[in-house]
């Protein structure tokens, strides 16, 4: 049975759109001014670049394994374009995934917060891009 391009673009506007949601919450979290949670922004920004790539592996009808690591993800999506190399960078946000959640694990400074929510950025923009040439408009 083959799935209709418009049940595809219903999956994929729902992978973005928690993606988004992820990412609107890591850039609140930083206008806490006295007791932000970095690490919490963290976690949200690797969110958003996980989800945006799965979003995009959807699009594509690209199995992919339950994993948080953005590095595999997006070798999952170099063999439908370059635009993945220029997320290399959003491969360090892996570790937040896990370590992030978790007592007694690295503490995340307000410099490595403010460069997750950048590479989540990138992330969602550089895969929208992707998307949009895609033929898909979100």
């Amino acid at each position: 049975m083959s799935i209709k391009r418009q049940d595809i673009e219903i999956k994929v506007r729902e992978w973005t759109s928690f993606a988004d949601e992820d990412l609107r919450v890591a850039r609140q979290a930083l206008k806490l001014s006295s007791s932000c949670p970095y690490r919490i922004v963290a976690y949200h920004a690797q969110q958003c670049a996980e989800k945006y790539l799965k979003a995009f592996l959807v699009y594509k009808k690209k199995d992919f394994p339950y994993t948080h690591n953005i590095a595999r993800l997006l070798e999952l999506c170099q063999h439908h374009g370059s635009w993945p190399n220029d997320l290399l960078v959003a491969a360090e946000l892996t570790s937040y995934a896990v370590t992030a959640r978790y007592p007694g694990e690295d503490t995340v400074s307000r410099t490595e917060a403010l460069k997750a929510v950048e590479s989540a950025s990138l992330a969602r923009k550089t895969v929208r891009s992707a998307l949009k040439q895609e033929g898909l408009i979100l």
